[in-house]
């Protein structure tokens, strides 16, 4: 079975139109300029000598809306590409971009190149918190780019933002179950922070803009977790990694934390341990779970142990690989 190695291109805010209240990309990716082309070329080939042949190996543009720079801009990002697909050291291309930066030609063109992977920065499926963010489009633009990445036989990724300003937890929920909708494969997930240099530090600071507290960007995301794992969606990310936008001073207020991901996993394992131990009693000795989702099952610091510790009930979480990743069976005194 092969494994899965991402090259990452960093391409901070080209196309993007920089309209957006809280987007400043050089922050948010800790990189403050865009590679050249001989850069580029030269971090794929340095990445290549680290990856194993095997390995299913994917080259990802990020950072910016790929789709809206120039066309012979896209074009030569991609060719510096083409060899490395030719040669099948490079298995596939992934791609960000914006819903409205989507059409037909386009499309043919990024498939002609070996893009696989287009992932939509949706941020909300409510048209009211598209307009307060600063998008530029309506919820009707994400579909119609859905529905035509989907006709071009492209894997669909979707992003989306919790926190948003006029966003709530019905309208993020409407948003997950609009993804699942659409025919999403793989999704992200980001709790809303406030950065430096951007409007949404101007709303911030005069008070029209109060950001999730990190319990309620936990159990939000949790929430919407628990739809895209139901619908069998792969979640590639919840949270933003640090980069070096704590270092920098970049972070001016919201909900981040380290391992936010985990603390999100592990929430909804201890809503699926607690439901469990209403339904069938309180006398289990605790629960066996695949190796791979231990730390999740336990918590960050034991965060489950002890919530159940509080309640008076002493479990433990132990390892049994018979058991498939994402279950859990109980066992008994």
């Amino acid at each position: 079975m092969k494994t899965h190695a991402i090259i990452p291109i960093f391409l901070p805010e080209l196309g993007c139109p920089k309209q957006c209240v809280f987007c400043n990309q050089q922050h948010i990716s800790g990189q403050q300029y865009v590679p050249g082309f001989d850069e580029v070329k030269a971090s794929i080939g340095q990445h290549l000598t680290t990856m194993k042949a095997k390995q299913h190996i994917e080259l990802a543009f990020f950072g910016g809306s790929f789709t809206a720079l120039p066309l012979e801009l896209q074009e030569s990002y991609l060719q510096i590409a083409a060899p490395y697909i030719e040669s099948k050291q490079i298995s596939s291309i992934r791609i960000s971009t914006r819903p409205d930066a989507i059409d037909h030609h386009i499309l043919n063109m990024l498939k002609s190149y070996g893009v696989g992977i287009i992932e939509l920065g949706v941020q909300s499926m409510d048209d009211e918190v598209l307009r307060l963010s600063g998008r530029g489009y309506q919820a009707g633009i994400v579909r119609e780019a859905a529905r035509l990445i989907n006709e071009y036989n492209f894997t669909l990724g979707m992003q989306m933002m919790i926190g948003l300003p006029g966003d709530t937890p019905e309208k993020a929920i409407m948003t997950a179950r609009e993804i699942v909708r659409l025919g999403a494969q793989g999704t992200r997930i980001y709790p809303l922070l406030v950065f430096r240099d951007t409007e949404l530090e101007l709303q911030y600071n005069k008070g029209s803009y109060v950001p999730l507290s990190v319990e309620n960007a936990v159990a939000q995301a949790a929430d919407i977790l628990e739809i895209f794992e139901q619908a069998g969606i792969t979640v590639y990310k919840i949270g933003l990694h640090p980069s070096d936008f704590l270092h920098n001073g970049d972070w001016v207020a919201g909900p981040w934390i380290p391992d936010f991901r985990q603390h999100v996993q592990a929430l909804v394992w201890q809503r699926r341990f607690l439901k469990e131990l209403q339904s069938k009693g309180t006398d289990m000795a605790g629960f066996r779970v695949n190796a791979s989702d231990q730390n999740s099952a336990i918590g960050p610091k034991r965060s489950n142990i002890q919530f159940f510790e509080q309640k008076g009930l002493h479990i433990t979480i132990e390892i049994d690989n018979k058991v498939k990743k994402g279950d859990f069976y109980a066992f008994y005194r």
